[in-house]
């Protein structure tokens, strides 16, 4: 389970709307922390918190410029999250297909 610890992060990052709607404008490439914030109503030193916790889950990084903070997705990171889910749902196929067989068995021998 230790190899999954540093999900823990990435989907605590997930877990939040505004986070997730930072992530979806990011999708369409980097952006400013100025442009991010915009469409929020929220206080620039609030919104930053969700800068910061994005970041320290690697899910983006973030680079200044002057007084320009940028930010971009970090895709590595989104792959190993995506991995995992991968993971999880071949293990979930294999056991609703398993689930299948038994009840499709079981109702042959009723019969």
């Amino acid at each position: 389970m230790d190899q999954y610890s540093h999900l823990d992060g990435i989907f605590q990052a997930l877990a939040d709307p505004t986070r997730r709607a930072v992530l979806r404008r990011l999708g369409d490439g980097p952006a400013s922390v100025g442009e991010l914030a915009k469409p929020f109503d929220m206080a620039l030193p609030s919104f930053m918190k969700h800068i910061h916790l994005l970041e320290g889950s690697g899910l983006i990084r973030t680079q200044k410029q002057g007084r320009v903070r940028t930010c971009a997705i970090n895709r590595t990171t989104f792959a190993a999250a995506e991995a995992w889910l991968s993971e999880q749902r071949a293990v979930w196929e294999t056991r609703t297909d398993r689930l299948e067989r038994f009840v499709t068995q079981n109702r042959d021998t009723d019969k």
